[in-house]
C-alpha cells in the first residue's frame, strides 16, 4: 500500500499541474491582451474569454498552498522563507491582476481601461516568469543548512537555469493562451490568435526542450525523462493541430504538454521537495517534511469528500461558458482633456 506521504506528494503535484494548465492559459491571455486586442471591442472580447473562469482557476493555487501547509509544514516553511521575495512579488501581481479584471468595466473611460489593461498584462507576465524561476530552483536545489533553513540570497535564485525556467514558462503560457483564444473567439481575432500561436510556438518549443533537458540532466530518472519527452511530443502535436486550424485538438495538445512538463519536474524531484546544494544530507525529503500520520489520514478523508465536488463544479462552469466570443462594438467615452478653466468651471457648478 502506498504511504500517505507519497499520496500527498502526488496530490500536491496534481494540484500544481491543474493550476499551471488552467492558470497557464489565463496568463497567456493576459500577456496577449494588448498584442491581439487592437481596439476596445477586441480587448473586451479577449477579457470575456477568461472572465467567468479566471478566479476559479486561482483556487487551485490556494488549495495547493493550503495542502502543502497541512501535509508538509516543513516544506511550506522552508519554501516561503527562502523564496519570500519572489512569492511576495507573485502575490502582489496576482492581486493587481484580479483587481484590474474586476474593475476594468466599471468605468466607460478609455484611459481607465487602458490602465487596467496594463495591470492585467503585468499581473500575467510577472507570475508566469517567477513561477518558472521558483520551480527551476526546486529541481536544481537551493542552499539549505542542516536544519533545513535557507541560507542563500536572492541572487542564488537567479541562476541561468532558473532564468531559463522563467522564460520557458512565460513562452509556453503565451502559446497556450493564444490557442485558447483561437478556440474561444471568431473572425479576425481568431485568425490572429491562430497565427501568433504558430509563430510563437517554435520559440517556445526550443525553450521547453532546452529547459526540460537541462532539468532532467540535473535531477531526473528514467520515468521523469519519459514524461518530459511525452510533454514535448504533446506540444508538437498541439502546434501541428493549430496549423491545421483544429483549435480543439491544439488546446488538448498544449494542455497535455503543460501538465506533463510539470509532472516531469515533480517526478525528477521525488522524494526530495527541497534539495540542498550545500550538503546532500541537508536535503528536505517528503518524510522529513510530512505532518503526523494521523493528520495525513484526516486530510485524506476530507480530500476524498470535497475534491470530486470541486471538480464537478468547475467542469460545469467551463461547460456553461463554452461558446465562442464574438467581437461586438462598444461605446466608450474618451476622457475629456482637463484645463484650469474647465476645472474652475466644474468647481463653480458644484458650489452652485
Amino acid at each position: 500500500m502506498m504511504e500517505l506521504t507519497t499520496v500527498w506528494f502526488l496530490a500536491i503535484a496534481g494540484l500544481w499541474i491543474g493550476y499551471f494548465v488552467l492558470e497557464g492559459f489565463d496568463f497567456g491571455v493576459g500577456m496577449l491582451l494588448r498584442v491581439l486586442g487592437r481596439n476596445e471591442p477586441e480587448r473586451r472580447a479577449v477579457i470575456t474569454t477568461i472572465g467567468p473562469v479566471w478566479d476559479g482557476n486561482e483556487v487551485w493555487l490556494i488549495v495547493a498552498g493550503g495542502a502543502t501547509f497541512a501535509a508538509f509544514p516543513e516544506w511550506y516553511a522552508t519554501l516561503f522563507s527562502g523564496f519570500y521575495l519572489p512569492l511576495f512579488a507573485i502575490l502582489v501581481a496576482l492581486i493587481l491582476r484580479g483587481v484590474a479584471l474586476e474593475y476594468r468595466g466599471k468605468r466607460d473611460d478609455l484611459v481607465w481601461r487602458g490602465r487596467m489593461d496594463t495591470l492585467i498584462t503585468i499581473g500575467s507576465v510577472v507570475p508566469a516568469i517567477l513561477w518558472g524561476v521558483t520551480f527551476a530552483n526546486l529541481v536544481r536545489g537551493v542552499p539549505l543548512d542542516a536544519s533545513h533553513e535557507y541560507v542563500g540570497s536572492l541572487g542564488d535564485l537567479l541562476s541561468p537555469f532558473a532564468l531559463l525556467g522563467g522564460l520557458t514558462f512565460a513562452a509556453v503560457f503565451v502559446v497556450h493562451g493564444a490557442i485558447f483564444l483561437a478556440l474561444r473567439t471568431t473572425g479576425e481575432l481568431r485568425r490572429r490568435a491562430n497565427r501568433l500561436a504558430s509563430r510563437a510556438g517554435l520559440g517556445a518549443a526550443v525553450l521547453a526542450i532546452a529547459f526540460l533537458s537541462w532539468a532532467q540532466s540535473i535531477r531526473g530518472g528514467a520515468g521523469s525523462v519519459v514524461v518530459a519527452v511525452a510533454a514535448v511530443v504533446a506540444f508538437a502535436a498541439g502546434l501541428l493541430a493549430n496549423l491545421l486550424r483544429r483549435e480543439g485538438w491544439a488546446f488538448v495538445g498544449t494542455t497535455l504538454a503543460v501538465g506533463l512538463a510539470a509532472a516531469s519536474l515533480f517526478a525528477a524531484m521525488f522524494p526530495a521537495v527541497m534539495p540542498s546544494t550545500l550538503d546532500p544530507g541537508s536535503t528536505l525529503t517528503i518524510v522529513d517534511a510530512a505532518s503526523t500520520p494521523y493528520t495525513l489520514k484526516i486530510l485524506t478523508i476530507i480530500a476524498a469528500i470535497f475534491t470530486p465536488l470541486v471538480l464537478l463544479y468547475q467542469g460545469w462552469t467551463y461547460w456553461v461558458f463554452r461558446k465562442r466570443i464574438t467581437v461586438e462594438p462598444v461605446s466608450v467615452q474618451p476622457s475629456p482633456p482637463t484645463s484650469p478653466a474647465s476645472t474652475e468651471a466644474a468647481a463653480a457648478r458644484r458650489v452652485r
